[in-house]
């Protein structure tokens, strides 16, 4: 129990960022086996209370049995998503990478402030969503599963999908249903007046980002293969569907959690130029796409994006590795 406590801590601290399986099987996954202790200082750093308007319980209170199994195998595949649930992720991404410190943190995306609040309508895809829904949606536009082994998501009833809720459900013990909670999502920084330049957002991913998620927004990959930083650009990033490809997101994401461990650093309109910067970089395509680019942004993208400008705007008809 003490080693898999720590190795989820571990998995967590290390993707915490912007940051094989029995996939696919439909017959629920052995409890994972406890791998080998991890540093003292990384299980320390990660036990750290996550704050907000509710404390999450420590992973030494997982309950034994089949519900305790369930509960450490969501958080390993939520911490390390191309490891675990890999058959179902076309790019580099983890779940962690926007929900920071294991969907626990406050204004970072948190599972506890998500779970009492579906089913719900969703404008996204004009209909009520389960969270069942929420978290196949976060496969195919986040993790790119067109691009994966199995070329589309887990399907509904899926071990994966039901680990992941619950390790959800675990997280949100003691918080209010139906309610509105401190610190769900991102905060909303405002606009900076005149709009964001993708200029001066440059030069701010030079000197603050490009350290962790590489010149070219590739990120970096440990020698074994770990996403350390996951890519912000380019053919492993979130596809142009993802909720993090609109700018107000991105912003007050960064604003927020950026550079890691020095959230709130950042100025209003360094957090909305970094983020314009960012996404008007080429990525996967939106997978709700099946005309030309144009079509595509009339129909899903009446909001604040970068989607057919700039940077690797994409042909009309499009790309399967691109824009459209």
């Amino acid at each position: 129990m003490q080693a898999m406590t720590v190795a989820i801590r571990t998995a967590a601290l290390v993707a915490l960022t912007l940051g094989a399986g029995a996939c696919g099987s439909k017959e629920a996954p052995p409890a994972p086996e406890c791998p080998p202790p991890a540093p003292a200082e990384a299980a320390a750093d990660e036990a750290k209370p996550a704050g907000g308007a509710h404390l999450p319980p420590d992973y030494d209170a997982i309950p034994e049995g089949p519900l305790g199994d369930s509960i450490r195998r969501g958080a390993l595949i939520f911490t390390d998503t191309p490891k675990h649930a890999g058959d179902y992720v076309g790019d580099s991404h983890s779940c962690v990478n926007c929900h920071l410190d294991a969907g626990r943190r406050a204004d970072a995306g948190p599972l506890w402030a998500a779970w009492g609040m579906y089913p719900d309508y969703r404008e996204k895809d004009h209909k009520m969503n389960t969270m069942e829904d929420r978290l196949r949606g976060c496969f195919t536009y986040s993790m790119n599963a067109q691009g994966s082994a199995k070329g589309e998501p887990p399907p509904y009833g899926d071990p994966i999908l039901v680990d992941l809720q619950a390790y959800m459900r675990w997280l949100a013990t003691g918080a209010p249903a139906a309610t509105e909670m401190s610190g769900r999502g991102y905060p909303a920084p405002p606009k900076p007046e005149g709009g964001a330049s993708k200029e001066d957002g440059a030069k701010v991913y030079a000197e603050k980002c490009a350290l962790c998620h590489g010149e070219n927004g590739e990120g970096k990959t440990l020698a074994d293969g770990h996403v350390q930083f996951p890519p912000l650009w380019g053919a492993n990033a979130y596809n142009w569907g993802a909720g993090m490809h609109r700018n107000n997101t991105a912003a007050g994401f960064i604003k927020a959690n950026m550079p890691l461990s020095q959230g709130g650093t950042l100025s209003d309109k360094e957090a909305w130029d970094v983020a314009v910067f960012i996404n008007s970089h080429e990525r996967p395509k939106d997978p709700r796409q099946v005309g030309t680019v144009a079509e595509a942004d009339a129909e899903f993208h009446a909001h604040d994006c970068s989607y057919g400008e700039g940077v690797g705007a994409g042909t009309p008809e499009g790309d399967a590795k691109g824009h459209g």
